[in-house]
């Protein structure tokens, strides 16, 4: 190779590792950015506490809060009681009820809707916190269905929901 292919070459390297440093330095403020979530809910919620690590391992700073009036926090945050689920967490001004993915919450605080928060009702199988096997899953987060008697998740399709101001629903992601 020429002296001049080699320095064509160095270049290219040189402008890949420049665009590398920079794509590391956007994610890594990007982490930073994120705000801290609070979690309520009762004392012992194995998938409570699972939601919150599905939270930790995504980037978010997340500390769980053992409650004794859950419905407080929920009324405080304004609710629907149609929607109201194991735990409420709070972030950004957003109240989030139920086992929202990490990448939801993300969204909501990039785009800022005018809302009160998100909500999963329900506990769907395969949502954040509940893709785990848990003897204490209030709704059967497993199903033992083959022949050696393994626990096999199934997963089920759900959505989370956008809560405007005035209470009302609509499908903000669906998986």
């Amino acid at each position: 190779m020429d002296l001049e292919g080699l320095q064509a070459r160095q270049t290219v390297l040189r402008s890949l590792v420049f665009a590398l440093a920079l794509t590391a330095t956007a994610s890594a403020r990007a982490q930073v950015s994120l705000p801290p979530v609070e979690v309520y809910g009762p004392a012992v919620c194995l998938v409570c506490l699972d939601w919150t690590e599905h939270l930790r391992e995504n980037g978010f700073k997340a500390r769980y809060h053992a409650v004794e009036d859950l419905a407080a926090v929920k009324r405080r945050w304004r609710v629907p009681e149609a929607l109201a689920g194991r735990f409420t967490a709070t972030v950004g001004g957003y109240f989030i009820e139920g086992h929202v993915p990490a990448e939801d919450l993300k969204a909501l605080l990039k785009e800022k809707p005018k809302a009160r928060g998100l909500a999963v009702p329900g506990q769907p199988r395969g949502a954040p916190g509940l893709e785990k096997f848990s003897p204490y899953c209030e709704r059967g987060c497993t199903i033992l269905d083959n022949e050696a008697g393994e626990a096999v998740v199934r997963r089920e399709l759900f959505d989370t929901l956008l809560v405007d101001r005035r209470g009302k629903t609509r499908i903000w992601a669906r998986h």
